[in-house]
């Protein structure tokens, strides 16, 4: 195919280089160009077919209308909160993500924090690297087996937290938009109600409007002073002054932080905050299960332009 012939796709994030090699492969790409030249993007947004964004990107109705020919946008991740999806489908826009791919991985690192903030490791491995060690054994930690686990969000990576936390004898309840029969856990009403019976509160649940500080100031007090918030899902579920007000206060014990309201931009009142493990955002960040995201974002473009049925549309 001359390059002239090749379908125009625009990037609306910084995607996995080996991703941007195989679009940049196939396709002609116009990398962020709506975001760093304006006269560049009005002169290729008539031709641009596509969008390959992130579970991060921001695809509003403003960028769509801006687009006449668009037709599909791939999104590599399993969030897809920041794309208007119904002002797409208003337009026959096809949208997909990239789930189940990542569903161990991100379950992996959810128990890491559990066992990363219970444990103190972070703090442990300081301890020894600082010398302390030799002045006396550092503070005792807190048992993670046969603890008792609430899951916000009980969805396929909910289901393999839990499984992976039954493997630890602990005890599992949930919480979600609506109870699932299928479910061998107990079910609450609430975040609120569940924070109140549980050691472990993991959220777990997709971000966007409804769901925004979902975890606010009365779960966390909920949660109580031995209790522990892991969250994997997105920043804005968790009202994060009410999260650093929480652990400067001692009225939670700790957290284990993968995401934040506004990535990578982490409140410096976290960063100096013993009983806090952080991560930046790397749920899903190993070779192995990024390359798989990256095969099926990259398959959902090409089922599209073949005619074919898309690998996983956004449900």
């Amino acid at each position: 195919m001359a390059e002239t012939d090749r379908i125009e796709v625009l990037t609306a994030a910084k995607l996995w280089p080996p991703m941007m090699e195989s679009l940049r492969g196939a396709y002609t790409v116009h990398d962020r160009s709506h975001q760093s030249d304006a006269a560049a993007f009005a002169a290729v947004a008539p031709r641009i077919r596509a969008i390959a964004a992130s579970g991060e990107s921001k695809v509003p109705r403003e960028l769509i209308a801006q687009l006449p020919k668009l037709e599909i946008v791939s999104v590599f991740g399993v969030g897809y909160d920041g794309v208007d999806v119904a002002a797409a489908r208003e337009r026959g826009i096809a949208v997909t993500h990239t789930p189940n791919v990542l569903n161990d991985e991100v379950a992996d690192l959810a128990m890491a924090l559990v066992l990363a903030v219970s444990r103190r490791l972070v703090e442990a491995d300081r301890y020894v690297r600082s010398g302390a060690w030799a002045k006396g054994p550092m503070p005792l930690a807190r048992k993670v087996s046969g603890a008792r686990m609430g899951i916000v969000g009980l969805g396929r990576i909910g289901m393999a937290i839990a499984k992976r936390a039954e493997a630890f004898g602990m005890s599992i309840a949930y919480t979600s938009r609506n109870a699932r029969p299928e479910a061998p856990y107990p079910y609450f009403a609430s975040p609120e109600a569940l924070a109140r019976e549980v050691d472990f509160l993991v959220v777990i649940t997709p971000g966007g409007a409804a769901t925004r500080k979902l975890i606010d100031a009365k779960v966390l007090a909920a949660l109580g002073k031995k209790g522990y918030l892991v969250n994997v899902a997105r920043g804005s579920v968790v009202d994060e002054q009410a999260l650093v007000s929480a652990l400067r206060d001692g009225a939670i014990a700790g957290a284990g932080l993968d995401v934040f309201e506004n990535e990578p931009n982490v409140p410096s009142e976290l960063l100096g905050l013993d009983n806090v493990v952080l991560t930046p955002h790397v749920g899903s960040a190993t070779w192995q299960t990024r390359q798989a995201m990256a095969d099926l974002a990259f398959g959902n473009l090409t089922a599209h332009f073949a005619g074919k049925p898309l690998l996983s549309p956004v449900p």
